[in-house]
């Protein structure tokens, strides 16, 4: 009898999704290069992956990867109790000179580092100030920790400073957790102006550069580089299945913080180490990234490009005021482009139906639906790549903007 009640219960729960436009289907994908892709046997170009550099494609990224696989296919144990390998320490020196930083510290994923960092750093006696539009491994790491989860709205930062005004002496320890890049629309954070508010209330501030890491800077490591504030945010994280190319996460700091989290970071020490491949992997698309700004240029070309056609159409896309972005000084729409572009639409129902009619048309463009973003804002969210061609970008908006009018 248990086991049906339980049995009910779920299918009470996924009929609740399947009529509310929320059901997520399992899809089988074959990536043939890095602009095209076979879904569920349907050939298409995907705008719908985050490798924004094209480097899961790069022929010296597989080689590196081919080199390492044939000596060891996986790591055999957590990092803490069998010791980092070679190919791990290789990657962690070249993240903390990439990242010019002391030393980097990586995680077996994006999500395990932040939600490590944070439930390490933060505990009762302290508050986290949480970006309302944060990452879930953000959120789920702060509320984890134990701290005092407090929510702000990174367009209203007199709103977060009366309320750090008001509640700062309440906690021993005050954290400021922002994304650098926000995931579902593409905006950009105004780190300096965190900073600013850390300085005054003497608090430290946490950046996830998810989406930063290899696409914004002159040397591509992120935002903070962008705004000049890397040496002004206490924790850095960054991602290795991004721009990088690969998987995994990592934090960048001072060498007290990483022999912290060494020590603490329940999600990196309980867990094995990414296979040597993968170390080797990276290491080879950090170097790419540093040394061939090009493709980083034409990453931005390229997203201002399809920017334009989709604006020029008349179509809804998610926009931050410019005095939000913290660009001031910058060449905006040179190396200031966020590669994530949402169009939104008028419903859930909407943004599937079209989604779909998308991939018949042959083109993959994820739709987007709460829970990942909140009711009412439903969108399709386009992520471009460097080695998307403007011919695919122009066959998209033409797609795009037939079936939205129709």
């Amino acid at each position: 009898m248990a086991a049906d009640r339980f049995q009910q219960r779920l299918r009470e729960s996924l009929q609740h999704l399947q009529d509310a436009h929320l059901l997520r289907e399992r899809r089988t994908v074959t990536r043939t290069s890095s602009t095209t892709a076979v879904v569920d046997g349907v050939p298409c170009v995907t705008f719908s992956t985050n490798d924004y550099l094209g480097l899961c494609h790069h022929p010296d990224v597989l080689s590196a990867f081919q080199m390492a696989a044939v000596e060891q296919s996986g790591s055999g144990a957590s990092p803490l109790i069998a010791g980092r390998g070679i190919h791990q320490e290789r990657l962690e020196g070249a993240l903390a000179q990439f990242e010019h930083s002391e030393v980097a510290l990586v995680f077996p994923s994006g999500f395990a580092a932040n939600v490590g960092v944070l439930t390490s750093l933060a505990g009762p006696r302290d508050a986290v100030f949480c970006e309302r539009d944060n990452h879930a491994s953000l959120i789920d790491g702060c509320r984890a920790s134990g701290a005092s989860f407090l929510v702000y709205d990174r367009h209203e930062p007199d709103q977060l400073r009366k309320s750090l005004q008001r509640r700062r002496q309440e906690y021993q320890q005050v954290f400021l957790v922002s994304d650098s890049v926000f995931s579902m629309d593409g905006t950009v954070a105004c780190l300096s102006e965190l900073c600013d508010l850390a300085d005054e209330f003497d608090a430290s501030v946490v950046v996830d550069e998810a989406h930063g890491t290899g696409v914004f800077g002159q040397r591509g490591s992120g935002v903070c580089e962008l705004q000049q504030v890397e040496h002004r945010v206490a924790v850095r994280v960054g991602t290795l299945s991004k721009a990088i190319g690969c998987v995994g996460g990592f934090v960048v700091g001072t060498n007290e913080l990483i022999q912290f989290l060494w020590n603490k970071a329940r999600t990196q020490f309980f867990s094995t180490a990414l296979p040597p491949a993968v170390f080797a992997a990276a290491t080879e698309s950090i170097r790419i990234i540093a040394q061939d700004a090009e493709r980083r240029i034409r990453l931005h070309q390229r997203a201002m490009f399809l920017r334009c056609r989709l604006e020029t159409a008349g179509l809804n896309l998610v926009t931050a005021p410019r005095s939000h972005l913290g660009l001031d000084g910058y060449a905006f729409g040179t190396l200031t482009e966020s590669p994530i572009i949402a169009v939104l639409l008028d419903s859930e129902v909407a943004a599937v139906e079209a989604g779909q009619e998308l991939l018949r048309r042959g083109f993959h463009v994820p739709a987007v639906r709460p829970p990942t973003v909140p009711s009412g804002t439903s969108r399709l969210r386009l992520s471009v790549t460097s080695e998307h061609s403007e011919e695919q970008i122009v066959a998209l908006c033409e797609v795009l903007e037939s079936i939205l009018s129709a």
